[in-house]
């Protein structure tokens, strides 16, 4: 009998330990080194010949390209799904990742043979999943099964188009002691599913879960493996749902998809920017505006802040769709350069809609909710902002500035704050029937405001 190989991999890196530790020396995670049992492979010569292609030998011509019939969901992908590739979906539970593909299940059978397993539902369960989402075909064929060989060779011998695995957790080979979900099991599944995406062409759908950090259960070199990794966020308490690409081999990972959840599913939200300024109050103080890029779309985003007195000796602040570190830097940078302080006051920072800023261009539209709320000064509707703030209290330069404009003339602002450096790099044509300030420091964005706010 062949003699069992321990060893012991952290489940959060993947980094492998010849012994138990309580704490992974990679990661700093604590209890996430486990023991994984793993049989030893014969070492059989192939025997084969490789020979290498001359790249200029290689042809593209029959490049395919699969409509998912979501435009959104197509612009994540880089134009469509592309023969031959592992596509992984990941998301917190409850997030519309099932959903989404038995959705998409409803265009693709109709030119598409479509192979739908899941280990976690049984038929009768997707049945009734796809009739209250009013998914019907011919061509789409459920299966539910765990057993990952005998699916990839049910997968071999039926050879449908698209394939769907939900998910690659729940997948096991019996071969292989480790439980369902442990790291050994969705690598192995995982180059299972890979190979024969590759040799036969055929374009795989992955569900991943996630930990509670957000990031995918499993393996980085799960990450590794697929082509493409793509990520559903958003507060599962509002309906608006961001479908963002991490990695394509295919396509632009700038993109992202805009979905609204519904009681029939997932519906695309072909005018962002609208939906995540709905609602938006008036003669409020606090409330700014933001033209954001993400990807090659413009988005409108609301930033709400509240500054109130403090009951405490040190102030509280706190932020939801923007990172905390960037907050206390912006405060920082205000005390410093402008003289408006808030050591005495609680500060709270939020983006509407379940969006999340990352991009630099936010701390303009932070620093000026921020003002607004302290001075207790209501910023006019129909002004937007952008810009980055560095250190000494200048507003820096952002990509895309006269798309951003564009955005902002197309829902009715009137005016626009913008750093004065991308004042030449504008077209004044396109520019007609909006406003365009350029200021290159924080006061002077302020006094900017104050001349708006008191309609001069």
């Amino acid at each position: 009998m062949a003699k069992q190989k321990v060893s012991y991999i952290c489940s959060e890196c993947g980094h492998i330990y010849p012994k138990w530790v309580g704490r992974c020396t990679e990661c700093g995670e604590w209890n996430t080194v486990s023991e994984q049992v793993e049989l030893p492979r014969a070492s059989v010569k192939s025997g084969r010949t490789l020979k290498p292609k001359g790249l200029s030998d290689i042809s593209c011509d029959d490049d395919v390209r699969y409509k998912t019939g979501s435009s959104e969901l197509d612009r994540v992908l880089g134009g469509g799904l592309v023969a031959g590739s592992l596509v992984l979906l990941s998301g917190d539970p409850g997030i519309g990742k099932s959903t989404l593909l038995l959705q998409i299940c409803n265009y693709l059978d109709k030119s598409c043979k479509v192979l739908y397993i899941s280990g976690e539902e049984s038929e009768r369960q997707i049945k009734l999943r796809a009739d209250r989402l009013r998914v019907s075909g011919e061509n789409l064929y459920l299966l539910s099964d765990t057993d990952c060989e005998a699916i990839n060779a049910a997968i071999i011998e039926e050879k449908p188009d698209v394939v769907i695995i939900d998910s690659i957790q729940t997948m096991q080979i019996t071969e292989i002691s480790s439980a369902q979900g442990s790291i050994t099991q969705v690598r192995e599944c995982t180059s299972l599913f890979m190979q024969t995406a590759k040799k036969y062409g055929i374009p795989f759908f992955i569900v991943g879960h996630v930990n509670k950090d957000g990031g995918i259960a499993g393996p980085k070199v799960l990450e590794h493996i697929v082509d493409t990794v793509l990520c559903f966020e958003g507060d599962k308490q509002l309906s608006c749902r961001i479908l963002r690409a991490v990695k394509n081999r295919y396509g632009s990972t700038n993109e992202i998809g805009v979905f609204r959840m519904c009681d029939r599913g997932l519906e695309e939200v072909p005018n962002p920017s609208a939906m995540l300024l709905s609602g938006r109050p008036g003669n409020v103080s606090g409330i700014s505006v933001l033209c954001t890029m993400e990807g090659t779309r413009p988005l409108l985003s609301e930033v709400q802040s509240l500054v109130t007195k403090t009951g405490f000796g040190t102030p509280r602040r706190a932020a939801n769709g923007f990172d905390y570190n960037r907050l206390c830097l912006i405060i920082a940078v205000l005390e410093k350069r402008t003289g408006y302080l808030f050591g005495q006051f609680d500060v709270y920072v939020n983006v509407t809609g379940g969006m999340k800023l990352s991009e630099p261009a936010a701390d303009v539209a932070v620093a000026l909710s921020l003002f607004s709320g302290l001075c207790d000064r209501v910023i006019p509707e129909d002004l937007a902002v952008f810009g980055e703030i560095g250190l000494g209290g200048e507003i820096r330069a952002v990509s895309s500035p006269m798309e951003r404009i564009k955005e902002c003339a197309r829902l009715g602002f009137k005016t626009c704050i913008v750093p004065k450096s991308v004042l030449s790099s504008l077209d004044k044509k396109s520019c007609e029937g909006i406003r365009v300030i350029g200021v290159s420091t924080i006061n002077q964005m302020f006094k900017a405001a104050e001349t708006l706010i008191s309609g001069e």
